[in-house]
């Protein structure tokens, strides 16, 4: 029995047609395990390296310091870039409530410069404050308050990019300036260990003689 032209081109069409339906479906169906994951999951975190991130950081704190212009006699402590707590997203974060990831992280050095008095110190935070100003960082945070016995001075600004976060305090107390630099939550590789970490230890670049 031999087929007629017509019946095979029909029999063509069906096949390109329901070849075409099955494509669909299965586009779909991995169109929406993709969405439910990401329900689930919520953002994914972006993948870092750890010591990329804590060199940035470094660099940051070394900029900020040499903004201060600070004469020789006040000296910045070291400091180390610890990690913080990032915690799960979307719905599976309801099942890890306040439970934070083994393998994501966020990035802080803290660091101080002691005995500065006021007016040396209102200075050194303006100077500062004009060169984030002018590299394209915005302030998110503005922190001077004053009360009967006491003074703070200080400001947060955010990078160009949203990310990073520079934190710039001072208060009558302490006499100290206070600087904090932080880096987003990212996903690190496996095996990374913040104890010991090489990478994570920070003294300020030494001064050049009679400044």
């Amino acid at each position: 029995m031999f087929t007629t032209p017509e019946r095979g081109a029909r029999s063509s069409g069906r096949t390109v047609v329901l070849t075409a339906a099955a494509l669909v479906t299965a586009v779909l169906s991995v169109a929406a395990v993709i969405a439910g994951n990401r329900v689930w999951q919520g953002a994914p975190y972006p993948s870092v390296d750890p010591d990329a991130v804590a060199q940035r950081i470094k660099d940051r704190s070394d900029w900020v310091y040499e903004g201060f212009a600070l004469s020789g006699k006040y000296t910045a402590s070291p400091g180390t870039v610890a990690t913080g707590s990032c915690y799960y997203r979307g719905l599976r974060s309801v099942a890890h409530i306040d439970q934070p990831r083994d393998d994501v992280y966020s990035f802080g050095l803290g660091w101080s410069v002691p005995d500065v008095p006021e007016a040396t110190a209102e200075e050194a935070q303006r100077r500062v404050r004009g060169r984030l100003e002018q590299q394209g960082w915005k302030v998110s945070y503005e922190g001077d308050r004053s009360g009967a016995t006491f003074r703070e001075r200080g400001y947060r600004f955010l990078s160009p990019d949203g990310s990073d976060k520079v934190d710039v305090r001072w208060n009558t107390s302490t006499t100290t300036l206070f600087v904090s630099v932080y880096a987003p939550c990212g996903q690190v590789p496996d095996g990374f260990s913040g104890y010991n970490w090489p990478a994570a230890r920070w003294s300020p670049k030494e001064r050049a003689a009679g400044s």
